[in-house]
């Protein structure tokens, strides 16, 4: 049966509303928290590098179980998904108002919440994918905007709910408005799922019981074969488990360079935003002034990602869309760095409206660079394989920042290190995608060479499935190429006749 053609409207804007709603609170919520983190951390008299772990196993959580959560829209789809995921979110945060100590938090914010939010963010993204196709892009942007909006608004309601509640009623009622995240999912209407009948179904479900008890007596009777039963069990594991996640991609050089990079980038990428408002209100500026610069951030990375879209895809950048990927980790690494100049207020406006631009350019060009290099057909297993890696880095960041605050009693010396890992992962990507674009381009002219050769035309219609084959597995990092046949071919995003 032929899957079912993408309406691209109609209901689809149902959807995008409510991925808009589910994405924003996935990426924003975890940003939003560090509004109660000096009012929690002289509650439980903890350090700072202690309190950074409720964000950062939160934000881990929540990159690390996206391989579960796509297993789990596969198998039930992504209504239902979203609306645990909801649930999970609500009981985390109700649960959390309840704790009283620090290690009780990094379980129900941490744990629960985060993942919750991971089974808010990979279905939303996937249902729009089923409902649009032509305008697709513009669906994607209308859900991703919600992360900056919900960031900007988050920021002073946490401190309005802080000021009139104090933490544990904020978090009371912070739970009840992830419960949203499940009127979200409620939207994610199953697209052209035709109604079995009862009795259908439950011919279904005798047919099943049938074909278990069966396998069941089979394999009480053949003992012999036991062994060989289990190896095969394992294998067909193998290929499930490779069915979602190509694990062949460690050997593409391109997924390798753009791995390295960004796990190294992530290092430093989350803990500026973390530590943003209580570095504020260390140096004596009000908590309302404070929260109002995550609110500063939000509103120039909401202008920041469309604009870096349209560049990115102008045909001046696009060609090499990796260079100006590395520039802009590399000018958000340079923010950081400038960030300790700013001693009053507005130093820190100007360094929050900067940050904002920089990693909204970041965000915007994340996993359209990873497209870039590894091609359409294998960017659902990248993906997964990206975000496994990267929750360490994601995990370990802030607690890094908090151990130099609570070791040098000053915010500087976590800003100073993550611009520093930030400018180290960007001048490494500039360097290494150089290098690769350069290899590319050599193993092109070798390929053309070869074409051109008398005895490679000759031979080449009788050995053209086993070249195919050899490719494949010898250079990964030409697979683009090979995506669309003919005279024109796809070299990173480049089309080279």
């Amino acid at each position: 049966m032929a899957p079912p053609v993408p309406p691209d409207g109609g209901w689809g804007w149902a959807v995008v509303f409510g991925a808009f709603v589910s994405i924003g609170f996935a990426y924003a919520f975890p940003k939003g928290l560090a509004i109660f983190f000096k009012e929690i951390q002289d509650f439980f008299g903890t350090s700072y590098s202690e309190i950074a772990w409720v964000s950062s196993i939160m934000l881990a959580t929540t990159y690390g179980a996206g391989p579960i959560s796509s297993i789990l829209v596969n198998r039930y789809g992504s209504r239902p998904v979203v609306i645990f995921g909801g649930l999970l979110c609500g009981i985390g945060m109700v649960s959390a108002a309840f704790c009283t100590s620090i290690l009780q938090l990094y379980i129900c914010v941490g744990f629960i919440t985060g993942l919750g939010l991971a089974l808010n963010l990979q279905p939303s993204v996937i249902i729009i994918g089923k409902y649009f196709l032509k305008r697709r892009p513009i669906a994607n942007g209308l859900a991703m905007a919600g992360s900056p909006v919900m960031l900007c608004t988050l920021a002073p309601l946490n401190q309005f709910l802080f000021d009139n509640f104090g933490w544990r009623g904020s978090f009371l009622i912070l739970g009840a408005i992830l419960l949203h995240c499940c009127v979200a999912g409620a939207l994610f209407r199953p697209i052209g799922a035709a109604p079995a009948s009862v009795k259908t179904q439950a011919a279904e479900e005798g047919k099943d019981a049938l074909k278990e008890e069966v396998i069941k007596d089979a394999m009480e009777i053949i003992n012999p074969k036991e062994t060989k039963t289990e190896e095969e069990g394992g294998k067909d594991c193998c290929e499930k488990i490779n069915r979602y996640l190509d694990f062949s991609l460690f050997k593409h050089r391109g997924f390798l360079i753009y791995l390295i990079g960004n796990v190294l980038m992530f290092l430093g990428f989350f803990a500026p935003i973390v530590f943003l408002a209580p570095y504020a209100k260390h140096i004596g500026i009000d908590e309302y002034s404070a929260a109002f610069l995550l609110s500063i951030l939000a509103i120039v990375d909401m202008i920041a990602r469309p604009t870096t879209g349209i560049i990115a895809n102008s045909k001046w950048v696009r060609p090499r869309i990796q260079y100006f990927f590395s520039f802009s980790i590399t000018f958000n690494g340079a923010c950081h760095l400038l960030c300790p100049l700013a001693s009053g207020y507005t130093g820190l406006v100007v360094y929050s409206s900067f940050f904002g631009l920089a990693f909204g350019m970041v965000c915007a060009m994340l996993f359209e660079t990873l497209m870039d290099l590894v091609g359409a057909a294998r960017f659902t297993s990248a993906v997964g394989l990206v975000t496994i890696a990267e929750c360490c880095t994601i995990l370990l960041g802030p607690p890094i920042g908090g151990t130099l605050i609570d070791t040098f009693g000053d915010y500087k010396y976590m800003f100073i290190k993550c611009g520093a890992v930030m400018v180290l992962a960007g001048t490494f990507l500039f360097i290494m995608n150089y290098y690769n674009y350069r290899m590319l381009a050599k193993e092109e002219k070798e390929r053309k060479a070869k074409e051109e050769d008398p005895k490679f035309v000759r031979t080449e219609n009788e050995g053209r499935n086993n070249w195919n084959k050899e490719t494949v597995q010898d250079g990964p990092e030409l697979e683009p190429l090979r995506e669309e046949q003919g005279l024109k071919k796809e070299v990173n995003g480049t089309n080279e006749v």
